[in-house]
């Protein structure tokens, strides 16, 4: 990242624009820096700038406590603020939720796009699951085992147990464990896991909302809903794609809707 720019409460944020053209800033999700949406960026070049950053508490940028997601929401305003006052947010999986929470504060965006927001209310029994891994999420990261984080949020995502004990001998396991403390703020970010249908009513901008084809029903069903309690909503599905969905594929169609 080589440019920085000041929240409002003082929090200095990493940010790097790759190409030219309408601007949209990218939100990334769980255990993810600006980095993780660089290949993104780069598939965006050509027609946009693309805005990567560091979420507060990761990479290069600072961290002010306590966390709220009204501090995340001045976070954005900042970044557009820095880039010239006018651009398009684009946020994945949790990064999404933030996104569509800071269109419906009002800060100054053109258009917002979300790929699969998880909204575990359209999940059988994703309401409890929600509320256990909150509890244990809180728990490991007061005592400071980060690394135990880390797997929780793992599990949430399906990851097998195998799978899990071969990430934790792997050499990205350290920088994993760097950014756990951020998984509290995702998981405060997506509140209950309910869809939050007032806030999403409040968003006066068009919003794409896009899934993969090859995603869980659940996943496919609570991002249609989003679609359908934004007023400007427009609900798209990538056919063969899943929550680790390709910047080749999703590249075009998220260029598409920012150039509008």
């Amino acid at each position: 990242m080589d440019k920085k720019t000041t929240s409002r409460d003082g929090t200095s944020l990493a940010y790097q624009v790759i190409g030219q053209g309408p601007t949209v800033i990218l939100v990334s999700g769980a255990m993810s820096t600006g980095g993780t949406m660089a290949p993104l960026a780069h598939r965006l070049a050509d027609r946009c700038a693309a805005v990567v950053y560091d979420r507060r508490g990761r990479g290069g940028s600072g961290d002010t406590a306590p966390y709220a997601v009204a501090r995340e929401v001045e976070d954005l305003a900042a970044l557009i603020d820095a880039v010239g006052g006018d651009a398009v947010l684009f946020g994945v999986s949790s990064g999404g939720a933030l996104v569509l929470e800071a269109a419906a504060s009002g800060l100054p965006v053109r258009r917002a796009a979300v790929y699969e927001a998880p909204y575990a209310d359209f999940l059988a029994g994703g309401a409890e699951r929600e509320a256990a891994y909150k509890e244990n999420l809180r728990t490991a990261l007061a005592e400071g085992r980060r690394g135990d984080a880390v797997e929780l949020f793992l599990r949430l995502t399906g990851l097998g147990e195998e799978m899990i004990r071969g990430a934790r001998q792997s050499p990205m396991w350290a920088g994993m464990e760097a950014v756990a403390p951020s998984l509290a703020y995702d998981d405060t970010v997506m509140g209950d896991g309910l869809l939050p249908r007032e806030r999403l009513a409040a968003v006066s901008v068009p919003v794409l909302v896009v899934a993969g084809g090859a995603s869980p029903e659940w996943m496919r069903a609570a991002n249609r809903a989003v679609a359908d309690a934004a007023p400007q909503g427009e609900y798209r599905v990538l056919e063969g794609q899943t929550h680790m969905v390709e910047p080749d594929v999703l590249g075009p169609v998220l260029a598409e809707f920012v150039i509008g």
